[in-house]
């Protein structure tokens, strides 16, 4: 069984990102195991915090589970052309104390998708976390990608995805990230 987290980087209810991965989560193949993540809980990375009381717990669990995942699938929302600053804090929480990065995210198979209303579909949010999964020394996957623009319309009220075209996109990349994931290809 190949485990991959997913960590929906929007912290609103009726976030497209997060519908994006549930529904990841339900197109995941057999053998394929999508557990989902979020940022709720983890305050502001604060160095003073942290050397007063050590990582927060809820940093402290997401960290545990980043860690026992075989691959990363990071759901990034763009703001204002970039990584959304809430997910970007909670990656730098997850890189404390540093000499723990090489045990958390070296060499981890990490893949980046993204849902926007607008008709970009997080191109540029896309774009921005390479240099940071980069200086992480993840393994991201290029093998594919995946950008859904304009949300609003390949997801319902409930945050279903409506759009079947949209569907297997997402079927087929999370196939192949998962068999990247397991083989390296």
């Amino acid at each position: 069984m190949v485990s991959i987290l997913g960590i929906s980087g929007s912290l609103r209810a009726g976030s497209f990102n997060t519908a994006l991965l549930r529904e990841a989560q339900a197109v995941a193949g057999e053998g394929v195991r999508i557990e989902v993540a979020t940022l709720h809980g983890i305050p502001l990375y604060d160095g003073d915090v942290e050397v007063a009381h050590g990582l927060p717990e809820p940093v402290r669990a997401l960290k545990a589970k980043v860690k026992a995942c075989d691959g990363l699938l990071l759901v990034t929302p763009e703001y204002n052309n970039g990584i959304p600053g809430v997910f970007k804090n909670g990656i730098d929480w997850l890189t404390r104390p540093a000499s723990e990065i090489p045990e958390v995210f070296g060499g981890k198979p990490v893949a980046v998708i993204g849902a926007s209303p607008g008709g970009f579909g997080t191109i540029l949010a896309q774009d921005a976390w390479w240099s940071v999964l980069r200086t992480l020394r993840t393994r991201p996957w290029f093998g594919g990608r995946l950008m859904v623009s304009r949300a609003g319309s390949v997801f319902d009220a409930q945050g279903a995805l409506i759009d079947e075209k949209t569907r297997e996109q997402l079927r087929a990349f999370v196939e192949g990230y998962a068999r990247f994931v397991v083989d390296g290809r």
